[in-house]
């Protein structure tokens, strides 16, 4: 196991002078001033040294080593086995950034850049069954290994990294905080213009759309910045940006973003648009501020990129037919509902990219705007100079003499009313809600102060949905399983089974073709309410929506679960991954 927690230092990690000079040449002169910028900066001492290059990553390693009574290991000199990185789950070693080296008479080596990351040891011996002994490690090293054996494709050039902390420490004055706010403020703004500083943003930028991320995290931690980026609905690290340059890159996205870089108080919301590869994207931008700075997070929309198209969104053969019976509707109410980032917005586009018509005026209130399509007119009511909301948007709509009307959410009584009469009067309307499942939807509009009747009398059918990760086709891996075990994870449908069902898993460590990962892109799960006489004589009489759920599938309404379990069979997807985002009580 591993060894004996210790315990952390008081105030800074920076090793006694004596052993930081007994692996180099710094001297106590520079020790000291490297101590004054780091209090100053609030960064640690070493990393300081590090970056005004008073020592190397080497010596900084092996004086954290001697301090903490453990080993050293050059990585750069050792050969480790291909079974070795088969012991340990790939994405605890991205996680926890830590290798194994060797495995000897059921002791595990494994190299850290952290020798207090105990956490490591723990999870490692826990997730492996071997006892575990640390080794201190050279950060770039491992992370080369690393990225040479997992295919991590997102991780940022260690070496581009480090000579950006080199360049902007020799083109800028380190010590500036301590001044006044705007006197911070011009000095961040000099040094987000500083070449460096704006590679290392593009590449950050450009790795997370080359990955494929929904969303790109900036996230300041006491010890640095962390960098992450959100691949088919699971956060993933990239890498770590050293706390001496959080600040201007931090303004570097927001002076991109249009934003106020002297304001640190408040949250701000701004957009970046760029072009890649001849593709162009808008980067939302919301900056938060957080105890260690500012947090940035940037969801990524693609605005020359096709539409899915309905048959390609997962619907099964008889839920798609009940979604174009109702969208060719003249008239009446259609809902999607699910949490965030459950892809809402983009079964929305894709039923208006099918009613999209010369013969139509179609007419959409977002915030904001996600999708520019031609053909439409779009109202954004997410600017900070936009006096509308979606009520008083709507109204204006109305006098518009509109078809079809796309509302972003319906989120309050006022928006809810007007949408619930416009689609009495002529006008499709398609929205969004916020509730767990489909029959939810009766119930939380009730709860929105709706007269039932008004209801029953405008809805024609809702659509709940979430994502889960697509296998990937290239390495997915069968096997079986009892369909009693299938039944006791929820799956109601093989209660009773004691036959082998064959299906697929992601395989450990994935192949080249979805970078390591197991999973590609992403298929939707669904179940779809229509509104039949007797859900509207439920509706009337203000049923829960229980009841309202147990005559729909009398109905012939599939739940979500045994949809999911459909694309399960069909090797679509995993049950580890439906039962991530699946709940199995209220299916």
């Amino acid at each position: 196991m591993a060894k004996d927690k210790v315990t952390p230092p008081k105030e800074d990690d920076l090793p006694d002078g004596e052993v930081l000079r007994s692996v180099s040449s710094v001297s106590k002169e520079e020790i000291e001033r490297a101590a004054q910028v780091a209090k100053k900066t609030g960064s640690r001492t070493l990393e300081v040294l590090q970056a005004t290059r008073a020592i190397t990553e080497e010596e900084k390693q092996k004086a954290l080593a001697l301090k903490w009574g453990l080993e050293y290991c050059d990585l750069g000199g050792v050969q480790i086995p291909d079974e070795l990185f088969k012991q340990v789950p790939d994405w605890l070693l991205k996680e926890l950034k830590v290798i194994p080296i060797s495995l000897k008479d059921g002791v595990l080596v494994l190299g850290v850049t952290d020798p207090l990351n105990v956490r490591a040891a723990d999870e490692i011996a826990a997730a492996t069954g071997y006892e575990v002994k640390l080794v201190v490690v050279c950060e770039t090293q491992l992370m080369q290994i690393l990225q040479a054996r997992l295919g991590a494709g997102e991780k940022i050039d260690a070496k581009l990294l480090e000579g950006v902390v080199g360049e902007v420490e020799q083109s800028v004055d380190i010590d500036y905080a301590g001044g006044s706010e705007s006197q911070d403020s011009a000095v961040e703004l000099r040094m987000s213009e500083e070449e460096p500083i704006v590679k290392l943003v593009n590449a950050v930028l450009i790795k997370g759309i080359s990955a494929g991320a929904s969303d790109i995290h900036i996230q300041p931690e006491e010890s640095g910045v962390r960098v992450r980026y959100r691949v088919d609905g699971v956060l993933q690290d990239s890498t770590k940006i050293p706390r001496t340059i959080a600040a201007p890159v931090t303004s570097r996205i927001k002076v991109m973003a249009s934003l106020d870089i002297a304001e640190k108080r408040k949250p701000q919301d701004g957009r970046i648009d760029l072009t890649l590869d001849k593709k162009r994207y808008e980067l939302r931008v919301s900056c938060l501020p957080v105890i260690f700075g500012e947090k940035i997070v940037m969801r990524v929309a693609e605005q020359d990129g096709g539409l899915v198209g309905l048959p390609k969104l997962g619907f099964s053969e008889d839920a798609l037919k009940a979604i174009e019976a109702g969208i060719v509707r003249p008239y009446g109410m259609i809902l999607v509902v699910g949490p965030t980032g459950s892809g809402k917005s983009t079964t929305l586009y894709s039923i208006l990219d099918r009613v999209n018509t010369p013969e139509k005026n179609i007419i959409t209130v977002e915030n904001p705007v996600e999708r520019k399509m031609a053909g439409l007119s779009q109202v954004d009511i997410g600017s900070d100079r936009s006096p509308l909301t979606f009520a008083t948007a709507l109204r204006s709509i109305l006098r518009q003499d509109p078809n079809v009307i796309m509302i972003g959410e319906i989120r309050d009584h006022e928006t809810a009313l007007i949408a619930a009469e416009a689609s009495l009067t002529g006008h499709l309307v398609l929205s969004t809600l916020h509730t767990n499942d489909a029959p939810g939807a009766v119930t939380r509009l009730i709860d929105m102060e709706i007269e039932p009747f008004l209801i029953s009398s405008c809805l024609i059918l809702v659509i709940s949905q979430r994502l889960c990760r697509r296998l990937c086709t290239d390495c997915k891996q069968p096997y079986e399983v009892e369909g009693n075990h299938l039944a006791r994870l929820g799956f109601k449908t093989m209660e009773g089974s004691t036959e082998k069902i064959p299906i697929f898993k992601a395989k450990p460590g994935g192949c080249s073709v979805c970078r390591g990962r197991g999973y590609k892109g992403r298929i939707g799960v669904f179940e779809i309410l229509v509104m039949s006489d007797e859900i509207r004589a439920l509706t009337l009489k203000r049923a829960s929506s229980m009841e309202i759920r147990e005559q729909a599938t009398k109905l012939g309404m599939v739940p979500m679960l045994q949809d999911a379990l459909a694309k399960i069979l069909q090797g679509v997807t995993t049950v580890e991954e439906v039962l991530r985002v699946v709940d199995i009580e209220t299916d």
